[in-house]
This record gives structure tokens, sequence and C-alpha cells, in this order.
């Protein structure tokens, strides 16, 4: 589950690695199609808005294989040496995500500069526009599918990948325009400007896909929203005090809850466990590929503690 979004609360853990899986398989070959296209249209083009649309493509596929070993390993059950799972290396994955798509920005600047400043002709541009209505459709389904794949497993490096797709998408959208105006209205100006705007927008995409990674490796807080959920479902059983040190993070498309429930003092062993292990049930029908950790307390035992005890921060 992707600790920032608090997505994938729907499927259990096998029907959710199998989904990561297909994604990845998915992309990877989507990738490989994408490119072969782009490489013969801008062979019989020269359009740098094609190029830009390529590099992306090239781009992509190298962050899609990334992501299908990263995906496999993740998935890997804990072990003696990893006893909380080997999910980091999802965010891993997106890290080097975010390394490429910087690095293809960065290049598309200087191409777009370059030609802005030595302009060169496009031609056969309506093969090249059919080339990316092809790559339009392919990508639609591709998004389509990773979407339902996030959703359901809150999968951080699937929505890394479907970050890029949906990028190429109103690239590709761009490009079929720039080539139109320059073809046909001789705006030899539009194919690198748009490149341009392509390469800005991919920059943000890195960003954002750094954002998230370096959330998850820093064992970020999951959203308020989740966490309310998670006090709401404690909160709502009868013998239930109160509730405190809610700790959560993530790794990869596992989560980690931990928390103290604050019960009747007098109350026996026996019956403070059994309401542990109903309250983690019901975290866990929100939350099916959580670990929770809960730890009784007897009612206001902090307010009794030394004022120089070690105590948790709430």
């Amino acid at each position: 589950m992707n600790g920032q979004n608090g997505k994938g609360a729907h499927v259990g853990r096998a029907r959710a690695e199998r989904l990561m899986r297909l994604a990845t398989y998915a992309s990877v070959t989507t990738a490989a199609l994408l490119i072969a296209a782009k490489i013969a249209a801008l062979a019989m083009s020269g359009s740098l808005a094609m190029l830009s649309s390529l590099i992306d493509s090239g781009l992509d596929a190298m962050a899609s294989v990334v992501n299908l070993f990263a995906v496999r390993h993740a998935l890997q059950p804990a072990d003696q040496e990893h006893r909380f799972g080997h999910g980091k290396a999802e965010a891993l994955a997106a890290l080097g995500q975010a390394a490429f798509i910087a690095g293809s920005a960065v290049f598309l600047i200087y191409a777009a500069i370059d030609r802005l400043i030595s302009p060169s002709a496009v031609h056969n541009g309506p093969l090249a526009i059919g080339v990316m209505a092809m790559s339009i459709v392919l990508t639609m389904v591709l998004v389509l599918f990773q979407h339902y794949v996030v959703k359901r497993t809150g999968s951080l490096a699937i929505s890394a990948d479907q970050l890029h797709y949906k990028s190429d998408l109103l690239a590709n959208i761009g490009v079929i325009a720039a080539i139109a105006a320059t073809v046909w209205l001789g705006w030899w100006w539009a194919d690198p400007l748009f490149a341009g705007v392509v390469a800005l927008y991919i920059l943000y995409s890195a960003v954002q896909i750094f954002k998230g990674a370096y959330d998850n490796l820093m064992d970020r807080e999951l959203p308020d929203e989740q966490r309310d959920l998670i006090r709401d479902i404690v909160l709502r059983h009868p013998d239930v005090r109160a509730m405190h040190d809610l700790r959560t993070r993530a790794s990869g498309s596992d989560i980690f809850i931990q928390l103290h429930l604050e019960l009747d003092g007098n109350m026996k062993l026996y019956r403070a466990h059994v309401i542990a292990d109903t309250v983690e049930a019901e975290i866990l029908q929100q939350f099916p590929n959580a670990e929770v950790i809960i730890h009784q307390d007897p009612a206001g035992v902090e307010q009794e503690l030394p004022a120089h005890a070690d105590r948790h921060v709430r």
C-alpha cells in the first residue's frame, strides 16, 4: 500500500502481487512497441517533438525494466535479514526513475534551444501523426490498467510508472499539434517550442516521483485522513477508553501500524487480549496488507507516571 495516498485497501496480498507483476510486464511491452514505432517515425520526419517523445519512451522503458525487477524483489516475503520485508526496493526504483526522467528533461531543453537557433524542416507529417495516434491508443490502455492496479494495491513503483505514461499522453497529443503546425502552417518554431514545454513537464514529474520515494524511504506517516480512519476504528469499540502513540509508515506495498489501547485497569488480561484482537481485525478490514502491533495500557496510566519517566511522543 502506498503510504502517501493510502490506496490499495481493496484486495488481498496474493491478488495485489499478481496485479503488480502484470502491470510491470504491460509497461515494458508497451514501451518497447512505442520505441520501435517512434524510431521509424523520427527517421522519416526529423521532428524534434518526435525525438522528445522517443526519448521519453526510451526512458520509460528503462524505468519500467527497473520497476519490473524492483517489484519482483519488493514482493519477496520477509526473511531473517529483512524482517520488515523488501518493500523499500520500490522506493529505490522510483528514485532511479526520477533521475532518468530529470536527465531526459535536461537533454530535451538543450535540443529545443539548439533547434530554435538552427531551424530544421519536418518531413512526412501525416506518417508521424499516424504513429503518434497509435501511441496515444496504446498508452491510454496501459494508463487505465495501471490506474486499476494502483487503486487496488497502492504500489509506489507502479504509481511512478503511471505518472510517466500520463505525461506521455499529453506529450503525444502535443507532438501531433506541433508537427501539424510545422508542416501545414509553416510554424517552424512550434516543434522545438513544444519539445521545451514537454521537457519542463517531464522535469516536474521527476520532482513528484522523487518526493513520493523520499517520503517512503524516510518512513513518513500515512496521510491524516488514513490516520483519522484508524483512530475512528479503534475508538468505536465500546471497551476502548482512549488510544495514543499511533505510529504508521509505508514500505512499498505494505504499511505498518502501531498504537496503544487504553482499557479499564481492572480488566482481566484475557479480555484485554480479545479486545486488541478485535480492534486489529477491524483495522485489517480497511488495510489488508498492514502489519498491526497493539499494546494495551490501563486507562490513565500516563498521567500517573513520574515526570522524569521515559514517555513516548503522542
